[in-house]
């Protein structure tokens, strides 16, 4: 059955559509402009409580019943369960390791990056503290990424997993985070060879 994807072109967006296109699931997009503050609409808040994007209703949830998820890394998680798919690996070690990358994203690059966005992209000028801050930080975070990847192809080891599609997003703003990703070989690397794939280039388009 078609999954219903509420969602708009953000990093948080696209990681779904992302992982919906790798995963070869049917979904149908429906657009929440959020430039209109449409994610605060009553009918959207009973299946995304925390008024953010994105978030899916699956029709054909556990035992046959609709499942409305929000949150990135649960949907993520939920959706590579729900079709077996190796981006979550049965393998309890693998398991664990891009669960932990997985983390990583959510409460690190996510958060961080997204700061960064706000005061380097979208309000220069308003905080030098905040600028420092946070370009510090996600620059950080690049390099913690360049030294695993130098050491791994993927984010969690050998394999692609979720863990690399909940971050590619996030990397795909580098330039907003004013870092030269040309000069972090490894990232580089990892992230021009996701680019590259159908299922990337597809869920990067989201909403069209």
């Amino acid at each position: 059955m078609t999954i219903d994807l509420y969602t708009w072109g953000t990093p948080n967006g696209r990681k779904v559509s992302i992982g919906l296109e790798e995963m070869g699931l049917s979904y149908r997009v429906i657009p929440v402009n959020i430039g209109k503050d449409e994610q605060f609409a009553p009918d959207f808040l009973k299946i995304s409580p925390n008024n953010k994007i994105p978030a899916i209703v699956d029709p054909d949830g556990p035992g046959g019943e609709p499942l409305a998820l929000f949150e990135t890394g649960a949907i993520l998680v939920y959706l590579a369960e729900k079709c077996g798919s190796p981006l979550w690996p049965s393998d309890p070690r693998a398991r664990a390791i891009t669960h932990q990358w997985l983390m990583f994203q959510m409460g690190g690059v996510g958060p961080m990056f997204g700061q960064a966005n706000h005061f380097l992209h979208f309000n220069p000028g308003k905080s030098e503290y905040a600028e420092e801050r946070y370009r510090t930080e996600a620059h950080r975070l690049y390099g913690v990424m360049d030294k695993r990847l130098g050491d791994a192809p993927y984010l969690a080891g050998r394999d692609y997993t979720v863990a690399d599609i909940a971050t590619y997003p996030w990397v795909a703003r580098w330039e907003w985070h004013q870092i030269d990703l040309k000069r972090l070989p490894n990232v580089w690397r990892w992230f021009t060879e996701l680019g590259e794939r159908e299922a990337v280039k597809k869920g990067m388009a989201v909403p069209s």
